[in-house]
């Protein structure tokens, strides 16, 4: 009986009935023809024009550009027609995202995708699910690098027989991307879906790592990152309907196997960082999940496994319809007054759910290639045993909401992303004085390797202080009473791990742009001890707490440099201030 329903409901929903016409027949899908086979991206876009130019319930679309030149296309289905942001609000629709091909080796969302498309408009039994609910499809989003297709560039992975390349034109892995946006697919989709601020967002991928019974695995979104009403819903509600309504279909599930070491030793749940798709997700307070197909799995499996997962959540939605809506709602009413936000997070291992895992054992042998001992699994030996799930996670910083940010204009690359992503960010009519706080940067870390064209900072701890300054017309104000403010708070505040400063838009702040020549300024610190006894006692206590510092003539004086006039006020300065009192400020109209 196993996959019995599932191989019912494959049947019922993706085969077109036995006796179709010519017409409908040319809208077959590669993989049908070819079960190792995955649709190249003309050939999805094509499959899409023509089931649109069939079916007035769906509409494709081409937004914005892509590295590779080809704008990206967004497929809606709506059976009354809501094909705007606007006109589904008001109707009252559900939205539902499913984002294809981030990863174009990891192409199973984009066969499945093409056929549930088919099934939901073709066959009637799924007009009760549609008719509150409207599904966004990005077919092909990484067109670059589903451009550069070939045959081996996934060495761990069974099928299809081509398939996309990972990094996009610019070399770029899209599920980097979101905050940072250095790729137009990017600064497109942050557009698209800021405007339609879907429920639900469904990022279809294939996953390693470990090998094990199951074919598709899910990371959720982390639940102590999003909002508390959203939390308990997901965790009391829409989780357990996903996972029963799988395993009722014949494709059990399990939680994204992210291993300590093999996972009978226990999984830990994936941070959905905002870099992520998920994580980016839960900024806008929608529920983001990344479906994760095991890539050694035969390749018909992954995308049937996919398409009943996207299937199900279709159900879960309609079924759980009011109480989605009423979490989001809560959420959204919510983040506008939200006093604190975290910032960054680690994993809580005084804390662990045990679920029961389905896997192989792990066992040890000699390599043939190296002669040492080498793990492998062993498919002879499976087992089903209770494993520790890491789920949890705690902040490790955290940040108040000021009443408002001034960005200065210079920064417009800032300012671009903020309203990219719904943030309603004003202008400064005129010259005009404040004391804010700003943050100096006084220690942080960063990548001694390149990470996705950057090189990130981290650890980041801040000094805050509160000076005068004269801002001046045309630089931008953010203020936090929007639905927006997790998306500004943890971009703006520099302690944040995918912080605009983490992803180096302020770097310039970093380098001292003014020095001292020692010779010239021996003379000038001579003097300005004379005049400073407290600064004499502050050096003199350095020298007796540092060894080398007191080895050091030039420390010396640049220890003195720092503490006076002459050192540059701006260095290490974060340029963003914070407003804490409620202020009228003069704006453009």
């Amino acid at each position: 009986m196993k996959h019995l329903f599932s191989l019912i409901l494959w049947a019922g929903f993706l085969l077109p009935p036995l006796l179709v016409s010519a017409q409908l027949e040319t809208l077959s899908v590669p993989f049908e023809r070819d079960s190792n086979t995955t649709a190249t991206y003309g050939e999805a876009i094509h499959f899409y024009e023509t089931l649109a130019a069939r079916y007035p319930q769906l509409r494709l679309e081409e937004h914005g550009s892509t590295d590779v030149g080809f704008p990206l296309h967004l497929a809606i289905l709506s059976t009354d027609g809501s094909f705007t942001p606007a006109a589904a609000r008001a109707g009252g629709k559900q939205v539902l995202f499913i984002n294809n091909a981030i990863h174009p080796g990891e192409p199973c969302g984009v066969d499945a995708t093409m056929l549930l498309f088919r099934s939901l408009l073709q066959d009637a039994s799924w007009r009760p699910f549609l008719d509150r609910l409207v599904i966004l499809a990005i077919p092909f989003y990484n067109i670059g690098g589903g451009l550069n297709r070939g045959s081996y560039s996934r060495a761990n992975q069974n099928g299809p027989r081509a398939y996309g390349f990972r990094g996009n034109a610019r070399n770029l892995d899209l599920n980097r991307d979101f905050i940072k946006c250095d790729s137009r697919n990017a600064q497109t989709f942050n557009r698209l879906f800021a405007s339609w601020q879907p429920d639900v967002l469904i990022d279809t991928h294939s996953s390693d790592g470990a090998d094990y019974q199951y074919t598709m695995t899910l990371v959720p979104p982390q639940c102590d990152k999003l909002d508390p009403s959203l939390a308990t819903y997901l965790d009391e509600e829409l989780m357990p309907r996903l996972y029963a309504g799988m395993k009722e279909a014949g494709w059990e599930m399990t939680p994204y196997v992210y291993a300590r070491d093999t996972p009978d030793k226990g999984i830990a749940g994936f941070l959905d960082l905002p870099r992520y798709s998920s994580g980016y997700a839960a900024l806008h307070n929608t529920i983001g999940f990344m479906t994760e197909a095991h890539m050694w799995k035969p390749y018909k499996d992954r995308v049937r496994g996919t398409y009943t997962f996207i299937a199900t959540m279709i159900k879960a939605m309609n079924e759980q319809r009011n109480a989605l809506e009423q979490a989001r709602e809560k959420a959204g009413r919510h983040v506008i007054n939200q006093d604190s936000f975290a910032l960054d997070w680690a994993l809580d291992f005084s804390r662990s759910d045990t679920i029961l895992f389905k896997g192989y054992e792990a066992g040890h042998k000699k390599s043939e290639v190296s002669g040492l001992d080498r793990m492998y699994y062993d498919r002879s030996r499976p087992y089903e045993k209770e494993i520790p799930y890491f789920r949890y996670y705690q902040p490790t910083a955290s940040a108040r909401r000021p009443f408002a940010y001034i960005i200065p204009q210079a920064y417009t690359g800032v300012a671009e992303r903020l309203r990219w992503n719904g943030v309603a960010v004003h202008q400064l009519a005129e010259d005009t004085e404040l004391e804010p706080e700003f943050s100096y940067i006084e220690e942080y870390e960063t990548r001694e390797r390149p990470y996705e064209g950057h090189y990130p900072h981290y650890n980041v701890k801040t000094r805050e202080v509160h000076r005068r300054h004269l801002f001046r017309k045309g630089d931008y104000v953010a203020f936090t009473s929007q639905p927006a403010n997790r998306y500004i708070v943890e971009t703006l505040e520099p302690r944040a791990a995918d912080s605009f400063f983490a992803w180096n838009f302020f770097d310039g702040i970093l380098m001292q742009k003014e020095y001292f020549d020692s010779y010239i300024f021996e003379d000038t610190a001579a003097a300005l001890l004379r005049n400073d006894p407290a600064l004499q006692d502050a050096l003199e206590k350095k020298r007796q707490e540092d060894e080398q510092f007191a080895q050091s003539a030039r420390a010396q004086l640049d220890f003195i440099y720092r503490r006076t006039p002459y050192y540059e006020p701006t260095h290490n300065l974060y340029p963003v201030a914070r407003l804490w009192e409620e202020v009228s400020l003069p704006l453009k109209n």
